[in-house]
């Protein structure tokens, strides 16, 4: 198929690639050019601008925020102007490194003749399609109140973790504990590991990301007017981190913060490796 795909970050990167590598006609546009390089020498093509993307069957797009969406979306000759009618919404959910292995889980929604036409293309990126319904927002809001899920795993993660390590349990240890018994899910393994191993750098997805999505989901909330008292929660810890200079933090950099409300903070050791330093607790005085 003839497709455009628009934002080549990490994520979008690794999505076009896969494109490009099952045979797919991709023309690829980013606001940096430099980071168009590497798909062009595999094969892509390049697109000057938004509308030059748009020429295709499909049109992807893999950004950051609203504002980006929109200045891409809504500009004069963006794709909303230059993209044909019939489009569907496909939110993704998965972080780099299984966009790379393909192996991202798509939501989709949107008329199911044009779901089935873009089927090619969504097993070309992801491991598992799952359908939604016929109204393409309906897949946005999947996205986002899955979002919250993973952000109140990683809250409850940090504070699980800071108990058991300041009651001298191994973190680590834990973590096995919990990802291979009560909890086998992912979330519990990939996020447990980053928070036992204070491991937030470099970010999979920025912490600003992570306080954006928790906000668009407060929105949709009370738009609907459904109380989420543990989604104004997350907003706070979100952002204290930012407030805190988190930025360049991946968003399960939240899960550090009960360690340091429990005295305790996180640190390098001259090896890299991820330490804890209790702050005001008898057990740092004891040894």
């Amino acid at each position: 198929m003839k497709i455009g795909f628009i934002g080549l970050g990490r994520m979008g990167a690794a999505m076009a690639a896969n494109l490009v590598r099952a045979g797919h006609d991709v023309t690829v546009f980013n606001r940096s050019p430099e980071k168009r390089r590497a798909l062009l020498e595999l094969g892509a093509r390049e697109a000057g601008s938004v509308a030059d993307a748009c020429h295709g069957e499909v049109i992807i797009t893999m950004l950051a925020d609203d504002t980006a969406v929109a200045d891409v979306a809504l500009a004069k000759y963006g794709i909303v102007e230059s993209l044909a009618r019939g489009a569907v919404a496909a939110p993704v959910f998965g972080r780099p490194d299984a966009a790379a292995a393909a192996k991202l889980f798509i939501v989709a929604a949107g008329d199911p003749s044009a779901l089935a036409a873009c089927q090619p293309l969504l097993d070309a990126l992801g491991s598992k399609t799952l359908a939604i319904g016929t109204q393409p927002s309906a897949a946005n809001l999947v996205k986002l109140s899955g979002n919250f899920l993973l952000a109140a795993v990683i809250e409850a993660l940090g504070e699980a973790i800071a108990l058991v390590d300041k009651a001298g349990i191994d973190r680590r240890a834990y973590v096995e504990v919990l990802s291979s018994t009560i909890f086998p899910a992912p979330a519990y393994k990939t996020y447990g590991g980053l928070i036992a191993e204070g491991s937030f750098q470099p970010a999979a997805f920025a912490a600003p990301l992570g306080f954006k999505d928790i906000g668009l989901a407060l929105q949709a909330a009370e738009s609907l007017r459904v109380p989420m008292p543990l989604a104004s929660l997350l907003h706070d810890r979100f952002l204290r981190l930012l407030a805190q200079g988190g930025d360049s933090l991946d968003w399960s950099a939240i899960g550090g913060l009960a360690a340091q409300d429990a005295g305790a903070a996180r640190t390098a050791g001259a090896d890299g490796a991820s330490r804890s330093r209790a702050v005001g607790d008898k057990r740092a005085q004891d040894r």
